[in-house]
């Protein structure tokens, strides 16, 4: 097989979160352990960061591995999903995996893990984790896939555990309430391993100390000592922040849930800090180098990781185009607010989303003088075009349906002028099908 033959193969043969949904999702650890055991537990040859949470992990996991890269380490960084290629889930300090390591590590392993029947996520995970032992990187960033307790990549001991935030996402897997997601994130926190909450209500709280408790794990909420005391959003692209310690620090994300996910990050720095992962900052001799190290990560972090869909600017005017992958009503609570503050004469929005969200909840929090293209991203899970319009026609939402994502961002290209804003999102699969149209 060549790699796109080998794409098809593991997107056909194995179940596929991204393409079938819950019934895709394997329960447990079996398989996992299995792969690992056959593979000489390639996690263990490497230090890992764990980065769980509802919405955001993504943006700290790669901010991380950008970070650590300017330090001089060999990163991994494993993530999902993808958007354009798969060897996007699966990178050292920004380069994807080859493709003809993806084709060899499938024509010569098929034979153990086919009798598995393994999802396509455990068969990824396993490759991920021995790729990064074979191109013997310093350390992993290691994001979770869904949920945590019985993720397969939960089977890690992390040098720190990240939880971003908690809000209601696969609730038909992880639990119809806060406490009962919260709980199945909190698996990740291992026995005397730190972790860090980035974001906590009353209901998730007492969860995460519980489990901290348990686990005997320190356990530090960012909301406590906010590092990050303002932003402000820079007309070219990218935040600058003022903090706490560091003064002023220029990032090169722009969304405006990036905030949250900076004042999340920087206890986890304080963390590797302590570790002696990083140039210990309270020491006078070693704040200029980090410093340096922290500026310049955070910085490049699409440059240095690849990172794409975060508020991404794909046209810079004329009229302006900006991505983003946010999917759920967490995500959208933050979209709504940066759509709101966009100036433009008119602001056309190419929408799609995938059945499993809260559609309604969504929909709601969309503008309402917005002219909208609903659309459907090449995915099984997609909610159809024409079903997608008449249930945003219940919330105020008045737009015509395009049977592809290239479709509708040629049809809102068309009709807007120079001076408008076109915005296409709602799941990670309608930005990828539009990166792809763009490539």
């Amino acid at each position: 097989m060549n790699y796109q033959e080998t794409c098809e193969y593991l997107f056909r043969q194995t179940p596929m979160f991204e393409h079938q949904g819950a019934s895709a999702y394997k329960e447990g650890l079996d398989n996992t352990l299995a792969l690992d055991e056959h593979f000489g537990h390639p996690h263990r040859a490497y230090a890992t960061i764990h980065v769980g949470g509802t919405n955001g992990k993504g943006s700290v996991s790669h901010s991380l591995a950008a970070i650590l890269q300017e330090c001089g380490y060999r990163v991994g960084l494993y993530t999902s999903p993808h958007l354009v290629d798969f060897r996007e889930r699966i990178r050292i300090n920004g380069q994807p995996v080859s493709e003809s390591y993806v084709v060899d590590f499938v024509e010569s392993e098929r034979a153990f893990f086919e009798p598995l029947h393994p999802s396509f996520f455990e068969v990824t995970t396993a490759m991920a984790f021995k790729y990064f032992r074979d191109m013997e990187v310093d350390v992993a960033v290691i994001e979770v896939g869904l949920g945590g307790r019985l993720d397969c990549t939960n089977i890690i001991t992390p040098v720190v555990s990240v939880i971003t935030n908690i809000s209601f996402d696969h609730t038909q897997l992880l639990g119809d309430t806060l406490a009962k997601i919260a709980a199945e994130k909190a698996g990740i926190i291992k026995r005397g391993v730190p972790v860090v909450i980035g974001e906590a209500n009353g209901e998730t709280r007492p969860v995460f100390e519980a489990k901290a408790q348990e686990m005997q794990a320190p356990i530090v909420f960012a909301e406590d000592e906010p590092m990050v005391v303002s932003a402000e959003f820079k007309p070219e692209g990218g935040i600058r922040y003022t903090t706490r310690i560091f003064g002023q620090i220029d990032g090169d994300l722009g969304g405006i849930y990036q905030p949250k996910n900076l004042n999340t990050l920087m206890p986890v720095l304080k963390v590797l800090t302590d570790k002696g992962y990083l140039a210990r900052f309270e020491e006078p001799d070693n704040l200029a180098k980090f410093l340096y190290e922290l500026k310049e990560g955070l910085g490049h972090v699409a440059e240095k990781t690849g990172l794409t869909g975060r508020w991404q600017v794909v046209r810079p005017s004329a009229p302006k185009v900006v991505c983003d992958t946010g999917h759920n009503v967490g995500g959208w609570q933050h979209l709504s607010q940066q759509l709101q503050q966009v100036q433009c004469r008119q602001m056309h929005i190419v929408f799609g989303m995938v059945d499993d969200k809260d559609i309604d909840g969504v929909l709601e929090l969309l503008p309402k003088t917005a002219t909208y293209y609903f659309t459907k991203a090449d995915n099984h899970r997609a909610v159809g075009e024409t079903k997608l319009q008449q249930q945003a026609a219940r919330h105020g939402l008045n737009g015509m349906a395009y049977p592809t994502v290239a479709k509708a961002y040629k049809a809102a290209l068309r009709a807007a002028a120079h001076d408008d804003f076109i915005f296409i999102g709602g799941s990670s699969y309608v930005v990828g099908d539009l990166l792809k149209t763009l490539n």
